[in-house]
């Protein structure tokens, strides 16, 4: 994920509006359970670093096309109250995390400058050490997301003013910056084009949320999203020649046509067949799994590197235990990844918490 960095359904695919599936009570189990799935697949690429991860399950896209989802729903409330709630929820997590890691590097020498306020609230890349950089990098999707939220009241604006041409006109962004006019190169420009590379994917949300979705006919849907998926893929085939490997995270134009194509179906199938993953409820544990996952996001994404980064001293210590070292897969990345996962518990135990004190509810060890 690191420094990470759509053609849609067209307006002609409209056709006559569906029965409305109805909705299920409660928490959407198939948004969050794509929601967990999207958490567990940032881990695995931060342990194991696979190229081919992004592409089985590009995790930023879908995760924006929730969270516009949601945004729109919010925003059925005055903007400002929407806006400051989910600020609200968003930086004293941050904080509490950010209190750690700041510290950490003014111990080992790092002196920050005047930019220490993106530390506060994160409308650039807080600055960081080189030292810290695991655990900082992940920071780029706070700063998108919030100014995705910053922007919302116009974008839904600009959306309700023309749906389907604003969804695909919303890969234009990407596209002028890939080809017409390069970002510049500072914090500046890499938040823009993280904001063009997952534009489509926020937009998408919006459609869900309004029914555009909902009114276009499958045949259309599938067939662009499949061009979507083949362009992307074969672009981040095609040019790697910068980073020498087809990471989508490093080819931000590719990210944003195979997101745009991977998440379209996802969001489409839920609109159009009211999927609720009902089923989930008969296995309690998993279910419990889930509704966890959600309820800590926050706390997954931001302390999960400082998991995988602690795991590994921890292991070393391992092998001074005989028993340890003859029968455990101490050499092994699948052994670090348990390990990071049971720290990430720990974590979760310890500071998710404060998620709860954020959303004005009554702190928890485990919602």
């Amino acid at each position: 994920m690191g420094s990470h960095r759509r053609g849609g359904p067209s307006p002609a695919a409209a056709t006559e509006v569906p029965p409305k599936p109805r909705r299920a009570a409660g928490r959407d189990r198939y948004f969050d359970t794509l929601r967990a799935l999207a958490l567990v697949r940032v881990v695995t690429y931060h342990t194991f670093g696979w190229a081919w991860a992004g592409m089985v399950l590009p995790s930023m896209g879908i995760m924006f096309a929730l969270a516009g989802t949601l945004m729109a729903k919010s925003l059925e409330r005055p903007a400002f109250t929407v806006i400051r709630s989910r600020v609200r929820r968003l930086l004293p997590p941050f904080w509490f995390w950010g209190f750690f890691v700041v510290v950490a590097m003014l111990i080992h020498g790092w002196m920050p400058g005047w930019r220490i306020v993106y530390w506060v609230v994160p409308l650039g890349d807080p600055p960081g050490s080189a030292w810290g950089e695991q655990a900082w990098e992940i920071l780029w999707y706070l700063r998108t997301y919030l100014w995705f939220v910053l922007l919302s009241p116009l974008l839904l604006k600009v959306f309700r003013s023309a749906p389907a041409a604003v969804l695909v006109l919303s890969l234009a962004p990407i596209v002028v910056l890939q080809f017409l006019r390069q970002p510049p190169d500072d914090r500046f420009g890499v938040g823009l084009l993280d904001l063009a590379t997952y534009l489509f994917c926020w937009i998408l949300g919006f459609a869900h949320r309004d029914g555009v979705l909902r009114r276009l006919k499958p045949f259309p849907v599938v067939v662009l999203s499949l061009a979507a998926l083949a362009y992307g893929g074969w672009y981040a085939l095609t040019h790697r020649a910068g980073t020498g490997s087809y990471d989508l995270d490093d080819i931000p134009y590719a990210q944003a046509f195979w997101s745009a194509g991977f998440v379209t179906p996802l969001m489409y199938a839920k609109a159009r067949l009211g999927i609720d993953f009902a089923w989930l409820a008969r296995f309690g544990r998993l279910d419990r799994i889930v509704r966890i996952f959600n309820a800590r996001a926050v706390t997954i994404y931001l302390w999960h590197e400082l998991a995988l980064i602690l795991a590994v001293p921890l292991i070393d210590q391992f092998w001074k235990v005989p028993a340890f070292e003859t029968y455990l897969p101490l050499e092994s990345q699948w052994f670090m990844f348990g390990v990071g996962w049971l720290l990430i518990g720990v974590f979760v135990l310890l500071c998710g918490w404060v998620e709860d004190v954020a959303a004005r509810a009554r702190p928890r060890l485990l919602p």
